[in-house]
């Protein structure tokens, strides 16, 4: 069915229960909303009426905005992040998803360079290994921030790309559920990112996220090769520190902007050999025994592209080496 078709077939379902939708429920009213129609024509070529109609639909969501309000990443540190993912049942349960799609994460991994462990690390982490992919309207979720969020300048982005997806994928909109940050599938890929890195695994025609381990599997194995990992180089390491030279870096960026040798000059001591001219950051986490160090290194630096947070990227590696 094309999108035009079941544009028309949800919006006339919707028609029927019209009476039961409150009056906060339409975009397609928004001050903004004009403005974001355009943008959309231009980018992607959207029709204008298509786009108008589904922002009538659109549902403003408080728990959406709640929700973000309070990631866990600016809310609690390392010592109790860690409890969420690092669970024995996290662990069993990656186990069996490994054996399960064996031999699909062996071809995405040898395909596109990346770590079965990481792949299915990341899906573990993202979905419990895709049990729990979100329970949002994503068509909710994204017009809420969208419309209604102070720092909308992301969200007005994934929306538009949004609408793209569904076009290009004939997806049903009304249908298409996933987090709270419109975030969707196995690997809770943003609309931008489904657009530009999901890919059709198994050569059916479709970029299935949602129920297709194949599909899932590769299109985060190719997020991650399109983002510089570097197969068989090391994530990060415990280190070390004496002094206090080393106290100016910590934390101070995301990606590599020192060398291992810059480091270990600054009171850095490694606690596994690194050579000197390896790009290299210090991190600080607080975990339950106190002050932790760790050396992060490029593939440190590409998990973070997928969160950007330094206690995703270590919840990551660490569930992928439990996996191992």
């Amino acid at each position: 069915m094309s999108f035009q078709r079941k544009l028309f077939k949800s919006l006339s379902s919707i028609v029927l229960i019209g009476s039961c939708l409150s009056a906060s429920a339409d975009y397609s009213n928004h001050a903004r909303t004009e403005e974001f129609i355009q943008e959309a024509v231009k980018e992607y070529n959207l029709d204008a009426d298509t786009l108008r109609q589904w922002l009538a639909q659109a549902e403003k969501q408080q728990s959406v905005l709640d929700a973000i309000a309070r990631p866990a990443e600016k809310t609690i540190e390392w010592d109790k992040y860690q409890d969420i993912f690092l669970t024995k049942q996290r662990i069993a349960d990656g186990k069996v998803f490994l054996q399960k799609h064996k031999d699909l994460l062996e071809q995405a991994q040898e395909k596109y360079g990346v770590d079965k462990h990481i792949i299915t690390a990341i899906i573990g982490v993202e979905t419990f290994y895709g049990t729990r992919q979100g329970s949002y309207r994503v068509l909710d979720s994204l017009a809420t921030l969208a419309f209604d969020y102070p720092e909308r300048s992301l969200f007005w982005r994934e929306l538009k790309a949004f609408f793209a997806l569904a076009r290009d994928e004939d997806l049903d909109l009304a249908s298409l559920k996933g987090s709270y940050a419109g975030a969707m599938g196995y690997g809770q890929f943003i609309p931008t990112s489904y657009l530009m890195y999901a890919v059709d695994g198994d050569n059916d025609g479709k970029r299935d996220l949602w129920n297709n381990p194949t599909d899932a599997i590769f299109s985060v194995a190719n997020y991650f090769k399109r983002h510089g990992w570097k197969q068989g180089e090391p994530v990060t390491q415990r280190v070390k520190v004496r002094g206090d030279a080393y106290t100016d870096v910590i934390n101070d960026s995301l990606k590599p902007k020192w060398t291992a040798g810059d480091l270990k000059k600054m009171g850095v001591k490694p606690t596994v050999k690194i050579d000197d001219d390896k790009p290299a950051n210090l991190i600080l986490l607080q975990g339950k025994h106190g002050a932790e160090f760790w050396l992060g290194e490029n593939n440190f630096y590409v998990i973070t592209r997928y969160n950007h947070s330094r206690m995703y990227a270590m919840a990551v590696y660490q569930l992928s080496e439990a996996l191992r």
